[in-house]
């Protein structure tokens, strides 16, 4: 198969589809691959590592479109890629399409087959492709809410760890999942003061024993929700709902339970966001204020730091591409009930039980 890696448009994303080791693999199993110059540059893989695995190098996007029959990348097309859709290609990166009608739109039209990492799902309910960039998402929710929460910065002023006579802040986290539980170790590893809600008992339980009581876990309901965002200083949303849109926990009106200068971190953003006010914003401006709350909504926060998270990703990914391009879309599917999960898109038909309920669209069934 003909695979081809194109260098990322998104603003601000940095991450690259493929490493040369990635390369090296896909080359090894007989298939053909084509690398737009420049794609891993800013993730510390030059262009001549991957010439040495066996890529070849394309100057052009179009190009690389074009002579492609899988392309592989990191983050959902954008519009002014939405032309490069064509019936037969297979498409495997990051979607988020329950937030984002234009593009599913735009790949039913086109027939494109599009398998979404976030959407690939194990038998035990893991999402593998996925699992990599929220563990490092909320390392880095806690890292950049601490940051938000400084005075220069429009937050209360308020040192995450506190230090000897003074209290430290106080954290909630929405949400006990794989970004809930990543930032839950940062925010308790500074020594903040930290509470986790979600709908799971069983979750609350493994959350308390995994962290020893040294944080407070709650059941997840309006009331404690209000009750948690009032007393925190840094509110943290990781909320998901696999493939589907993530559901509003806090409304605008709340806001005004918050202390001015308090921050929220929405990681769910990507999904449509779990705050009322949240939108998604860029790393170079990445925060807006509403009500006197600092809002944070970068929709690719990992890209940030792009080599930990590129050999983070490609490693997740690599064997199902693999497994893709080895067998095509229908017979992988076939054969791997996690690959039949994260097909979103086929033959112009919405696979995607949360993504045909965003928009009220039919689902097809793998």
């Amino acid at each position: 198969m003909r695979i081809g890696v194109p260098r990322e448009i998104k603003r601000h994303e940095y991450r690259a589809g493929m490493t040369p080791a990635c390369v090296r693999a896909y080359v090894a199993a007989g298939h053909t691959v084509t690398v737009q110059a420049g794609t891993g540059t800013a993730a510390g893989f030059e262009d001549e590592a991957y010439v040495a695995a066996g890529a070849r190098m394309c100057d052009r996007t179009e190009d690389i479109w074009a002579q492609a029959d899988m392309i592989v990348k990191v983050k959902e097309p954008i519009g002014a890629e939405y032309g490069y859709f064509r019936k037969g290609l297979l498409l495997f990166a990051y979607l988020h399409l329950a937030a984002d009608e234009a593009l599913t739109r735009a790949l039913l039209q086109s027939g494109v087959a599009a398998v979404a990492y976030e959407t690939i799902r194990l038998e035990d309910g893991t999402l593998p492709c996925l699992k990599p960039m929220s563990e490092i998402a909320g390392r880095l929710s806690v890292q950049e809410g601490a940051k938000c929460l400084e005075t220069p910065f429009g937050g209360r002023g308020v040192l995450l760890g506190g230090v000897p006579g003074v209290r430290p802040g106080k954290v909630a986290i929405l949400g006990g999942g794989v970004v809930g539980t990543n930032a839950a170790k940062m925010a308790a590893g500074m020594g903040a003061d930290v509470t986790v809600l979600d709908v799971s008992a069983r979750r609350l339980e493994y959350l308390d024993d995994m962290f020893n009581m040294r944080l407070t876990t709650l059941y997840s309901t309006p009331d404690s929700i209000a009750a948690a965002i009032a007393e925190c200083d840094l509110l943290i949303g990781a909320v998901l709902l696999p493939g589907a849109r993530a559901p509003r926990l806090v409304r605008r009106a709340q806001l005004a339970l918050m202390k001015p200068g308090a921050v929220i971190v929405d990681v769910a953003v990507d999904q449509g966001g779990c705050v009322e006010t949240t939108h998604a914003t860029t790393h170079d401006q990445p925060t807006y204020v509403v009500d006197g709350i600092v809002h944070y909504a970068v929709a690719n926060m990992p890209a940030a730091v792009a080599r930990t998270s590129t050999l983070a990703l490609t490693s997740a990914t690599l064997q199902y591409g693999l497994m893709l391009a080895g067998k095509g879309v229908t017979d992988a599917a076939k054969d791997c009930p996690a690959i039949a999960a994260g097909v979103n898109c086929l033959d112009g038909q919405c696979c995607c039980e949360g993504v045909a309920r965003a928009f009220r669209l039919s689902a097809a069934h793998q």
